[in-house]
């Protein structure tokens, strides 16, 4: 899903951002939209064309940061490590 961008005197403009801007330090790819840095700060200057093809990598990439990080449980992680488990 992808939303549109628009402000009063601009075109709108696709965007995969879902307001979930953090940018993993190991692939360079926000876990959020999986956009590198590179294209975040770019997105507006790039041409439709391109900015779908972009978007056509994005699946890929975020399914390739779910499959590689996993989440450590939060308080009842921390917990299960403290006792051996």
């Amino acid at each position: 899903m992808f939303v549109t961008m628009n402000a009063m005197n601009q075109p709108a403009i696709e965007t995969p951002c879902i307001k979930i801007c953090v940018v993993d330090p190991e692939t360079g790819f926000c876990i959020g939209c999986g956009r590198t840095r590179t294209e975040i700060g770019g997105w507006l200057g790039l041409s439709p064309e391109q900015r779908r093809g972009v978007m056509a990598e994005l699946p890929e990439r975020v399914e390739g940061l779910t499959r590689r990080k996993s989440r450590r449980g939060g308080r009842a992680g921390r917990l299960q490590a403290l006792n051996g488990g």
